[in-house]
């Protein structure tokens, strides 16, 4: 059975009875399949129903969910001879994001993003994607690897914030977000990111100052989660919720504001309900963004890249 979400309570009894049904038939017993067949289509529809009115919460909660495909789904489906580069030549190693060498789609690029983990033992792994400045170092030395090389850059953005641990402060964290960013903004090759689950933070835009950037429809993407926004505000967790509304994290709230460029829609149900097809229609929009700034100079997409952002600042001002 499928990790089902706290409003999804309705449509887990219906599934839950359609599993039980099934079992009953692969025993020999009679008239299950009719049955099965008429709650399939009650579950269906009340699918629909539930997620043609998700709240920016819900909307949240469905992007961390365990089951969404996350960085190596990605490069498994979408790179071909992906060799993955390895470590901040200063310090460490960083699982929490991890990137390389390979050919999307007839074409060479470097790939790089956070990496949550699949199960308990890979989560604690990669630090449930939240990255020490070795991670955001190592970002820096493989963009600029792929700049040297003239290799378009495509990340993926998923992580719920930078580590806030004091050994991560101690190395200088802020500094290395901000270089990461920096970097970003600096390097003279196409450069597109897609936010595919959680943008949280520094953590994400240090890896998302791009040329493009698409979100998935029920992606996230804020300057903070909904529950540390509710503590600072008021200061009570259970208030996360108006947070989260208030943030305008969602990817249509996003679009309208000019901070993301395109929204790749989801099945109905979540990208966790359909990955591969999820996959394959991120895949399908970074195919068509690269080979659309294949066509300019360094200098246009570098420039490019900081008036989309200088701009932003404008709007927000506005």
């Amino acid at each position: 059975m499928p990790t089902f979400l706290d409003f999804e309570k309705p449509i887990a009894e219906i599934e839950g009875k359609i599993e039980e049904l099934r079992h009953r038939g692969e025993k020999g017993e009679a008239g299950s399949a009719e049955e099965m067949v008429r709650l399939q289509q009650r579950a269906d529809k009340l699918l629909r129903q539930t997620y043609a009115k998700l709240t920016a919460w819900q909307k949240t909660l469905v992007a961390r969910h365990p089951d969404r495909p996350h960085f190596t789904d990605y490069v498994r489906a979408l790179i071909r001879d992906f060799v993955p580069l390895s470590g901040d030549r200063t310090f460490a190693n960083d699982l929490a994001i991890l990137g390389g060498i390979g050919r999307f789609r007839g074409r060479a690029v470097m790939i790089v993003g956070h990496e949550k983990g699949a199960d308990t033992a890979s989560r604690l792994r990669h630090n449930f994607a939240m990255a020490r400045p070795e991670g955001y170092r190592k970002v820096q030395r493989l963009m600029a690897m792929a700049d040297h090389f003239r290799l378009p850059v495509v990340t993926l953005v998923d992580t719920p914030g930078a580590y806030p641990g004091v050994d991560a402060e101690a190395r200088g964290q802020a500094q290395a977000i901000a270089r990461c960013i920096e970097t970003c903004l600096d390097i003279r090759v196409p450069l597109v990111a897609a936010v595919i689950g959680e943008g949280g933070s520094g953590g994400a835009i240090a890896l998302a100052a791009a040329n493009h950037i698409v979100m998935l429809e029920y992606a996230v993407y804020s300057v903070i989660s909904p529950e540390g926004c509710a503590s600072i505000l008021w200061r009570a967790a259970n208030q996360a919720q108006a947070a989260a509304e208030a943030l305008k994290l969602t990817a249509a709230d996003l679009r309208e504001l000019g901070v993301i460029d395109a929204i790749v829609g989801e099945p109905v149900g979540g990208a966790h309900r359909g990955p591969q097809e999820t996959i394959a229609a991120i895949g399908d929009h970074i195919e068509k963004t690269l080979a659309d700034l294949a066509k300019l100079d360094g200098d246009s997409l570098r420039a490019g890249r900081r008036r989309k952002f200088l701009d932003m600042g404008k709007k927000a001002l506005a």
